[in-house]
């Protein structure tokens, strides 16, 4: 699975950490996140984030 990273913080978005603080789940891949979601670290949304190769 894709990585994904925040193009404000840096934050990076790894599918098999996910983000269980904020109801992510670890094994969910970046598409599958709620579209409310937003960056853990600076609330950035899911549109200011791009894979990371």
């Amino acid at each position: 699975m894709k990585k994904y990273r925040c193009l404000i913080c840096g934050y990076i978005y790894d599918p098999e950490t996910g983000d269980p603080d904020n109801g992510v789940e670890p094994g969910t891949p970046f598409e599958e996140i709620p579209e409310d979601w937003v960056c853990p670290l600076c609330g950035a949304g899911k549109d200011d984030f791009e894979p990371v190769d």
